[in-house]
């Protein structure tokens, strides 16, 4: 005798979930079940009761800030669970109310009729360096702003470095050098300092912590081979793996290049054609973090004694998808670049191909039976 199928649909927040049921068949009852506590134990006392009724449960919620502690805590009982992207939701556009029980209701309904899309979930140990590398990230970004910070108070009061570049040693010489008229404003000259310096320590330390780790990483030889593409720094390519996991999960390239939302955005209309910006849809971390790649390329082809170092070890085939990608990377930047086109555009047109080619260097990597499969 075939089982009964129980749609759940949970409506996650930090402190209550939302439950709603929906039973087998276009026509199946779909009710509201009832709010719970946020926390695991009480979300297990209702899998438990819905259990007793000898129904299969397939369970669905929103990806969001709580993560994904339920999805693994279903999955690890055996249970069937989707975590689903918000912005692939359905939405009719006349319905303008909207709670946590109409959430629920609507995420089970759509889970039985099979209109969610599902979200890639990271395995623990992916999810950990995924957070050590957006640390590191947020920490970059805290860097910069006190940097701004401290230069909008020397020019504030008229001091004006006049050297090469910012922040090497003669700078710091010359932002040791400056005396202020007033004791108070020295002593907030000397706290901008030491905002920059202590965030600057942070980032190193982070840093650190991520070339220790990679290489106890499952993932360690996919960070090593992409590292042989100019531009992709460890931790480019530590980000990268770490936000997508393995990238042979894409079927194709273009798959992947329009997950990053590298792709143009289009609105075509019977023999009319018109594209526009890229989509921005996807990991906007890997994104940012391949356009500053892109950069590199717009010098000739060449394997600098760095890249050559990073090389090292790996299999012929990577070392030659590596040199193609830079022939066809650096000609292709100086060829857009006599066209006349806008730089954005052709850094952003090279860090989608940049993508293409970090795939291409991925498979490479899988054993043969694999790829045939």
């Amino acid at each position: 005798m075939k089982k009964n199928t129980i749609f759940v649909g949970l409506d996650v927040h930090k402190d209550s979930v939302d439950v709603a049921l929906a039973d087998t068949g276009r026509d199946g009852d779909v009710r509201f079940y009832g709010t719970i506590g946020g926390d695991l134990d009480s979300l297990h006392k209702i899998v438990r009761k819905l259990q007793c009724t000898g129904a299969e449960l397939r369970f669905a919620y929103e990806a969001g800030p709580c993560g994904y502690d339920i999805y693994r805590s279903l999955t690890k009982q055996g249970l069937d669970c989707i975590v689903v992207a918000p912005s692939k939701i359905p939405r009719k556009s006349g319905d303008r109310i909207k709670n946590d029980r109409r959430d629920a209701l609507n995420l089970a309904r759509l889970h039985r009729s099979g209109d969610l899309t599902a979200v890639y979930v990271p395995t623990a140990e992916d999810e950990a360096m995924r957070d050590l590398s957006r640390g590191r990230e947020d920490s970059v970004k805290a860097l910069r702003v006190a940097r701004q910070e401290l230069l909008a108070f020397l020019l504030r009061h008229g001091h004006r470095y006049n050297g090469r570049s910012y922040w090497s040693k003669a700078h710091w010489s010359w932002i040791a050098g400056i005396k202020m008229p007033h004791r108070a404003q020295q002593i907030t000259l000397q706290e901008y300092v030491h905002a920059v310096q202590e965030r600057l320590e942070r980032v190193q330390r982070l840093t650190q912590q991520i070339q220790g780790l990679v290489p106890q990483w499952q993932l360690a030889p996919q960070v090593k081979a992409l590292q042989s593409l100019r531009g992709v720094s460890l931790i480019v390519a530590a980000t990268t793996v770490a936000e997508l996991g393995d990238l042979t999960r894409f079927d194709s390239a273009k798959q992947l290049m329009a997950y990053l939302g590298l792709v143009p955005s289009e609105h075509s209309s019977g023999g009319t054609t018109r594209r526009g910006s890229i989509t921005k849809t996807g990991n906007g971390h890997v994104r940012r973090a391949l356009t500053e790649a892109a950069h590199t390329y717009c010098h000739p082809a060449r394997e600098s004694r760095v890249l050559l170092t990073r090389l090292e070890g790996l299999p012929q085939e990577v070392r030659q998808i590596s040199w193609k990608a830079q022939v066809r990377l650096c000609g292709r930047f100086k060829a857009l670049m006599a066209r006349g086109k806008n730089k954005k555009a052709v850094i952003t047109a090279t860090a989608r191909e940049l993508a293409a080619f970090m795939w291409a260097i991925a498979c490479a990597l899988l054993p043969e039976s694999a790829v045939q499969q």
